[in-house]
């Protein structure tokens, strides 16, 4: 019964450095001691939040010129069908954007 219980003890010794190991890769103790300090809490969040704001308007700007180029070079291929619409979309665009 003696080598089972050591067998068990090693198992359940290499389970908690495993655990341990986990814990240290997730950064815990950090986590922990955010959640200690509300301030700084709120403080990174804002700053992640303007971060995500300032990203998504730069990229929508660029996506939007981007379509607007594309949209321009379409319009000079003279295409029957759907080249008066899409020169209709330009002009509306171009004409929003000043002057």
């Amino acid at each position: 019964m003696e080598e089972r219980e050591r067998h068990i003890l090693e198992a359940l010794r290499d389970k908690i450095t495993e655990l341990s190991l986990n814990m240290e890769k997730m950064k815990l103790a950090e986590y922990v001691s955010l959640l200690e300090h509300p301030w700084r809490l709120l403080y990174v969040n804002f700053l992640a939040g303007l971060a995500r704001g300032v990203g998504i308007a730069v990229g929508f700007a660029l996506l939007g010129a981007v379509l607007v180029i594309i949209l321009q070079r379409l319009v000079m291929l003279n295409l029957p069908v759907i080249g008066g619409f899409i020169a209709e979309i330009v002009t509306i665009v171009q004409s929003r954007l000043g002057p």
